[in-house]
């Protein structure tokens, strides 16, 4: 029988039932988290019953709702996307690539010319999660040169700034697809290098996110009490930008690699409680804007990290199910690759080995993989794989397959 319910409504109800709740527990935890006083219990428990069978709550009801599970407004109940398409740098500048490079070439530029400039700037930044690394890095590292080069041009000091900041999204960009295909060293000069252009052109929110890839350089090399630091050091330098939830997310990963359970949940609820607060972004797209449903995500690597399995695999589906199109078209593969994995320690750790191979080796075979974050997550699958079925073939299999994957990115090997 299909269930026609919405979304939202199908996943609080596993949420109720991933922590063993029933509707009663869950109204008892909704009236903690509610700022004031709520209806009678009978009443609120018919009106769960509603909201379960997918009559939508309120305003006032969605935040408290997502409180209580732990995640923020808009990855529960997702506003509608603003987007535009593929065809916006045309219908938002007038011009074409070859024009804007056109444009650049001249002695000075014109507020078009940055116009058409940012907007391009966005279409890379947002074609990350889906475009082959190949081909983004020569792209990116295309308009990161032409950009750059405008420095040398008469340009006021606006401009001047403006210039560099869409240097250092650039310089971001390309220095996170280095870093996915396996090339550390080209990232860290590349991640420093957005770092100078933040300083310079004073962009806190450019700093905010040079700080937040050297978090997960340190996150994808073992290097948690680095992690901590550099997150420290981003949410300082953009306090009251989305990089600072995004900073929570990598702090509270490190904390649940050091097995300090506590810090999880602060880091998290620190997270949380920032995205709650923030605007809901215009462009869920582009790579450097923390969307809701993206705070999902790291509360699953963070609780399959500290055995809570039922949360993780509840987390799992629904990054999975986000991050999907109706017809099956995956629009964040990378994340949905780390699902996959999150949901194959799951199995393993129940004692289904053909389930935990099936998801483990789907996770390995995506077209756009960051080569690091996949390895790091696929680390805890091969040590179940080791401790519980170290007889079996097949998952001898999976772990030769993933000594092949290291192998071809040195430095990324798991041990």
């Amino acid at each position: 029988m299909t269930d026609d319910r919405p979304a939202w409504a199908r996943r609080i109800a596993a949420e109720r039932q991933a922590r063993d709740w029933s509707q009663r527990d869950a109204v008892r935890a909704l009236r903690a988290h509610a700022p004031t006083e709520l209806p009678a219990e009978d009443s609120m428990i018919r009106q769960w019953k509603r909201w379960e069978s997918g009559q939508a709550p309120n305003d006032f009801y969605q935040p408290i709702i997502a409180a209580v599970f732990g995640t923020v407004t808009h990855a529960l109940f997702p506003a509608p996307s603003r987007r535009d398409g593929d065809k916006e740098i045309l219908t938002a500048s007038g011009m074409e690539t070859l024009e804007i490079v056109s444009r650049l070439n001249r002695s000075d530029v014109d507020g078009a010319t940055l116009d058409a400039l940012r907007i391009t700037t966005d279409r890379l930044c947002s074609e990350y999660p889906y475009m082959p690394s190949d081909q983004l890095l020569i792209e990116g590292r295309q308009w990161l040169r032409r950009v750059v080069d405008l420095t040398a041009k008469n340009l006021t000091l606006a401009q001047h700034r403006e210039v560099l900041a869409l240097s250092g999204w650039l310089a971001l960009l390309v220095g996170c697809v280095e870093y996915d295909t396996g090339d550390r060293h080209a990232a860290e000069s590349t991640r420093r290098a957005a770092l100078s252009l933040a300083t310079e052109a004073d962009h806190p929110e450019v700093a905010g996110w040079a700080h937040e890839m050297r978090a997960w350089f340190a996150l994808t090399t073992g290097d948690y009490r680095g992690v901590i630091a550099a997150a420290q050091a981003g949410s300082e330098a953009a306090p009251n930008h989305g990089v600072a939830v995004q900073l929570a997310g990598q702090e509270a990963k490190a904390w649940a690699r050091l097995g300090d359970r506590r810090q999880v949940e602060v880091a998290l609820d620190k997270g949380r409680r920032l995205l709650e607060g923030m605007p809901h972004p215009e462009n869920l797209d582009n790579h450097f804007v923390v969307d809701p449903a993206k705070f999902d995500f790291y509360s699953m690597d963070c609780y399959r990290l500290v055995g809570e399995d039922r949360l993780a695999r509840t987390l799992a589906d629904e990054v999975l199910r986000a991050g999907t199109d109706f017809d099956g078209t995956e629009r964040s593969p990378m994340r949905n690759a780390e699902a996959r994995v999150t949901l194959g320690v799951t199995a393993a750790r129940e004692g289904d080995l053909e389930q935990a191979l099936i998801h483990g080796e789907r996770a390995l075979h995506g077209d756009r993989q960051s080569v690091p974050s996949l390895i790091m997550t696929s680390r805890e699958l091969a040590a179940v794989m080791r401790q519980r079925y170290s007889k079996e073939q097949a998952a001898q299999d999976y772990l030769n397959h993933l000594q092949e994957l290291g192998r071809e990115k040195p430095g990324f090997l798991p041990a």
